[in-house]
This record gives structure tokens, sequence and C-alpha cells, in this order.
């Protein structure tokens, strides 16, 4: 499964303040609102998408760990330090 890209799924740059990531993320929200199309599988999906990208994106622990790792950061049972010491080992 390919990584997705939360600032692509918003809209925004890495390095976009709060407050933009807030204000792409309630008019991202508005377009795709389940109640705003009622019955349509694909809003419903991009909206759900939105939603975890926002979810991520407006916690700064969580984008700290989304910045360094991707998707695989914010894994239950994710270690940052082991992932950390491993890089090291490695270069």
């Amino acid at each position: 499964m390919a990584e997705r890209d939360y600032y692509k799924i918003l809209g925004v740059e890495r390095s976009a303040s709060n407050e933009e990531i807030r204000k792409s993320y309630r008019k991202l929200a508005r377009k795709y609102h389940p109640d705003i199309n009622p019955g349509n599988k694909e809003a419903e999906n991009k909206f759900k998408e939105i939603s975890v990208a926002y979810d991520v994106l407006s916690d700064p622990e969580k984008r700290k760990l989304y910045d360094e790792f991707g998707e695989a950061g914010l894994a239950a049972g994710f270690d940052p330090e082991k992932a950390r010491s491993y890089r090291q080992w490695q270069e």
C-alpha cells in the first residue's frame, strides 16, 4: 500500500502553520462532508481521509513523528527512539 501524504491531502506545504492547516481542513471538510453529499461514497471516503490527515497534522507530537518517520511513526507500538538508534547504526 502506498504511503499517504497528509500534507498533499490537505493541500498545504510541509511548512504550513497550524492556522493554515485548520483553514484548509475546514474548507475541504465542508466540501466533502457526508451531510452535504448524501449517498456519495467517494465524498465520504475523501472526508475520512481529510479527517485523518487533520488529526495527525493538528497534533504537534503526531506531526513531528509523521514528519520524521512517515505513517510508520503513527503505528501502535512504534518506538521512535529505537528507530532513531537503528537509523544511526545504519549510517
